[in-house]
């Protein structure tokens, strides 16, 4: 058996951890920039929120119902979804990390009879632990235990959790789910099902597996396989290192100084290159890419971007930033007024098997020694305490005008308790 444990509007939740009054109340969550909305609690869905809409056009509805915004704040809710993954792997042989909000459980092992006590007590401890309500979903296989995961949101009496394993209960269930909400679909696939009249989930696992093979390949008949209740999707309890590694953002106002686009560049790529050491590898090539804003049809429109293939592969800040630099002023020209930018490190390879060569010029014992003296600091101290000089103290250029403190990551922000 395998459980999914899906955390209830995961955003939401985390400032509402912190904001107890917010609870009954209609909560959203804004994008980059405070441009639409990502999270939303029950309450904001039922007064006709949608996920993705834009923020100016609710302004009646938030004046009307009193609604809760905030800003994204990423640096508290990566901190609470690492709480509620330490919470999940003291509960359960073994865990596979799939997104900030939700975690695969491996359950084989256990007796039958004893998961849906098991589901239950994982949901309520994680919600005492760490204030994140969460859905968990127990079945025979990765593809059904997300479709019991979502069955628990739909329905509260379930009590956070769904052990989904009959036959018969599998078959009613799948027959009314969407197949545009089957995990491993997607949307253009969904589009071709529902031409031929493949509506459900079930009547998806109805057709011929030559038939889903030669429209869907390889990955369409893991899919129905699973649904089906054989296991095809491997549990992969240890995370895979990234063979690219992206950081980009939008301004909050078009940028055209040189030195402003490399500042935003240089943290970009500092962050990128914190990601590319943390999980113990080198790249070997990295791309500098920068955007006009294109809905601003009146302006000169670019798309410019260059990728340098390095010398050397490295895992270096002050490497990695000094290529960026110099490409970004290449890149950028008049008239062009820029809106997003973003850095993509790229041919990344464990740095265990580092390729050198005989005539290198940068000492890369000591770049190690000052990298990982900058990753101590940063991690105890707190994110950007030590910075490359060329990456400016003044974080990207957003609207972030709702933005919550950071609560368990600032001594400033530290709540404190009056008696």
């Amino acid at each position: 058996m395998f459980g999914l444990a899906d955390c209830n509007n995961f955003f939401v939740s985390c400032e509402r951890v912190f904001r107890p009054d917010l609870n009954g109340r209609p909560v959203i969550i804004l994008s980059n920039n405070d441009g639409c909305v990502i999270s939303r609690s029950n309450e904001a869905k039922r007064i006709g929120i949608k996920m993705g809409q834009p923020f100016y056009q609710l302004k009646q509805t938030i004046q009307r119902y009193d609604v809760a915004v905030f800003s994204s704040n990423y640096i508290l809710y990566g901190d609470l979804s690492k709480r509620v993954q330490m919470t999940l792997q003291s509960l359960v042989p073994a865990t596979e990390v799939y997104s900030i909000d939700e975690s695969f459980l491996d359950l084989r092992g256990i007796e039958h009879d004893k998961l849906d006590d098991l589901g239950h007590h994982i949901s309520y401890v994680v919600q005492r632990n760490t204030g994140i309500p969460i859905s968990v979903g127990i079945a025979p296989t990765k593809t059904l235990a997300k479709i019991a995961s979502k069955l628990c949101k739909q329905y509260p009496k379930l009590r956070g959790s769904c052990y989904m394993h009959r036959p018969e209960d599998i078959e009613k269930v799948l027959k009314k789910f969407p197949i545009e909400d089957v995990w491993g679909i997607g949307r253009r696939f969904s589009a071709m099902l529902k031409s031929r009249n493949i509506l459900t989930a079930y009547d998806f696992t109805q057709m011929p597996m030559s038939l889903v093979q030669s429209l869907m390949h390889v990955g369409g008949v893991k899919t129905w396989r699973e649904l089906r209740g054989e296991p095809c999707v491997e549990f992969e309890e240890m995370v895979k290192d990234k063979q690219q590694i992206t950081v980009s953002r939008s301004f909050s106002k078009e940028l055209t100084d040189v030195h402003d686009i490399q500042q935003q560049v240089a943290l970009f790529t500092s962050m990128a290159a914190e990601k590319l050491r943390k999980q113990g590898s080198v790249c070997n090539s990295i791309m500098v890419f920068l955007l006009t804003n294109r809905h601003k049809e009146d302006k000169p429109q670019q798309f410019a971007n260059r990728l340098i293939r390095l010398p050397v592969p490295t895992d270096s800040t002050l490497e990695l930033v000094n290529v960026a630099a110099r490409t970004t002023e290449e890149l950028v020209q008049v008239p062009y007024e820029y809106k997003k930018a973003g850095v993509i490190l790229s041919d990344i390879t464990p740095k265990s098997a580092m390729q050198t060569v005989l005539f290198d010029e940068v000492d890369h014992d000591k770049q190690d020694k000052l990298m990982n003296a900058l990753d101590a600091i940063n991690k105890k101290q707190g994110p950007r305490s030590v910075v490359v000089a060329s990456a400016g103290f003044d974080g990207v250029k957003m609207n972030r005008e709702h933005l919550s403190p950071n609560y368990t990551s600032e001594w400033s922000d530290i709540l404190v308790v009056k008696s």
